[in-house]
């Protein structure tokens, strides 16, 4: 094959051969180094793969566990928040034991110290009635041994000293029987109310106009405002109460007089915020749901209160106003329970003197209807209490309990006198009732003027938070028989130009100074329901 070709030929031929095995060498090792390249650069891809895929899982976990550590704490703070409250609570009831039983005890050694200077006082009254009657002895002898006197003069003079002994022994038993009567008509009277009182536990919140519904964040107070106001204007409509949206975060606030009417706009409000939806169609829809959601719970809650006394035979009427005391406060304290310590305490009270207990209890329910209705009509709470009690044709003792329990009527029946009792027990009882700062300083101040608007009042200071009223006088401008009518006219004023709970005692204080001489202070106290 060879053989026809030129040594040039064969020497190109050759090199050409040479140089394709070179090229194709150099292919080679080219394509086996890129090769090597590739998969080194593949491995570090996959070795950078798995670290980046590693640090993400990591820090996962890292953010899951951390989220963990800050639950676990959270539940572990409130835990030891409500350990820490239960403990106070155990220390305030602790420290209220022992301060209850202190004063048992210096009651009980006030009671024995009496005790003993009450019998220490009957032996030196029994000595004396002895001396007496020995003196009478010594001179009927005497009158027997007169001899000008005549039988009938001696039987006389006898007969007037034996009088006078049994005049003075029968005063002094009238006396001591009197002061036992006294003394045990307050024991039992202590007893009843007691017994009365210690069944009866409630809590009481403070009157308000207001109610808080709490935001799920601030987009909500745009929603409730509406576009141009619209929302809040059907809202304000439909429920008759007033909306206040200002600058506290995640917070409206309700305003009204009428307690039904706000609690009616407060679950309207909650209703409307659930479904995140606020329109006016929905605030009708919602407004008349509530409207339905709040009369079951009015006339459930009157039928627990009726259910709880075992009273019957109950107008439809008096039970929705009765219901309605649910939402009505006076002084801080919720009228449905006050209504009902009062039936209790009046039931206790009866069936302790043999009095009819349902009447009783029906009467003190009753005694503050007029109260249900009160925030919407014209005239005072008794009035429309009677009014209502006739139109549904109840007892006429539990008319006249309405009426007698603020003095606006006689009692007609010893129950009327025992609810006037039990409502003043009730609203007296330490902490049943509050009082703002701003009224609480209106009424003393009322008080002092009312005492220094009479003639020859120098001073005057309301002490005791308002329940003792001290009248300082000019010795030279008064008298102290005129004092005592100062103190009696002052009560009088009170009386008719101020309310308030409990009694006020009046202290009028004449004293005068004159060289050495002091006259003793003079106290003239008066006391007031």
């Amino acid at each position: 094959m060879f053989q026809n070709l030129s040594s040039t030929e064969l020497i190109f031929i050759f090199a050409a051969l040479i140089f394709g095995v070179i090229v194709g060498a150099v292919v080679y090792h080219l394509n086996l180094l890129r090769t090597k390249n590739s998969l080194k650069s593949l491995n570090e891809k996959a070795i950078r793969e798995a670290e980046k895929i590693k640090k993400e899982k990591l820090y996962n976990f890292k953010a899951e566990m951390q989220q963990r550590r800050s639950k676990f704490q959270n539940e572990l703070r409130q835990k030891e928040e409500k350990i820490n409250r239960i403990e106070n609570q155990l220390n305030q009831k602790e420290k209220q034991l022992s301060k209850e039983d202190n004063q048992l005890k210096i009651v009980q050694s006030r009671l024995e110290i009496k005790e003993k200077k009450i019998n220490e006082l009957e032996e030196l009254l029994f000595e004396k009635h002895k001396k007496l009657d020995s003196v009478i002895e010594e001179q009927n002898k005497k009158l027997e041994q007169i001899g000008h006197f005549s039988e009938v003069e001696a039987k006389k003079m006898l007969l007037e000293n034996l009088e006078a002994k049994v005049k003075i022994e029968s005063a002094q038993m009238a006396n001591d029987m009197r002061t036992e009567a006294k003394e045990r008509a307050q024991k039992e009277a202590k007893e009843i109310i007691a017994t009365a009182i210690e069944n009866l536990s409630y809590e009481f919140t403070m009157e308000s106009t207001l109610s808080n519904v709490e935001l799920p964040n601030e987009r909500f107070k745009g929603m409730i405002i509406g576009r141009e106001g619209k929302n809040i204007r059907a809202f304000e409509e439909a429920t008759g109460v007033k909306v206040i949206v200002d600058d506290t975060p995640e917070l409206v606030v309700l305003s009204g007089f009428d307690p039904v009417a706000r609690e009616v706009a407060r679950v309207a409000m909650e209703s409307l915020i659930k479904t995140k939806n606020i329109n006016v169609n929905n605030i009708q829809q919602a407004v008349k749901k509530a409207k339905q959601e709040v009369n079951k719970t009015i006339m459930r809650s009157a039928e627990e209160t009726l259910r709880d006394l075992r009273l019957n035979n109950i107008h439809p009427m008096m039970k929705e106003n009765l219901g309605r005391l649910r939402y009505r406060y006076s002084y801080g304290q919720n009228q449905l329970q006050h209504s009902k310590e009062v039936a209790f305490l009046a039931g206790a009270m009866a069936a302790e003197l043999g009095f009819n207990v349902k009447l009783a209890r029906r009467a003190g329910l009753f005694h503050d209807i007029g109260k249900a209705i009160s925030s919407h009509t014209e005239g005072s709470h008794v009035t429309l209490g009677v009014e209502l009690a006739k139109k549904c044709r109840e007892h006429e003792v539990v008319i006249n309990s309405i009426l007698a329990h603020h003095e606006e009527a006689e009692p007609i029946s010893p129950i009327s006198v025992l609810v006037t009792a039990a409502d003043k027990i009730s609203g007296s009882r330490p902490g049943a009732r509050r009082d703002t700062l701003e009224a609480y300083a209106k009424r003393i101040s009322q008080l002092e003027e009312i005492a220094n608007s009479f003639d020859g009042v120098n001073k005057t200071y309301a002490i005791s938070a308002g329940r003792e009223v001290r009248v300082i006088v000019e010795p030279s401008k008064l008298t102290d028989e005129q004092c005592i009518v100062l103190s009696s006219d002052i009560a009088s004023k009170i009386k008719e130009t101020m309310e308030y709970p409990g009694q006020i005692k009046i202290t009028v204080i004449r004293k005068s100074i004159s060289a050495k001489m002091t006259d003793d202070i003079e106290d003239l106290e008066i006391s007031q329901n």
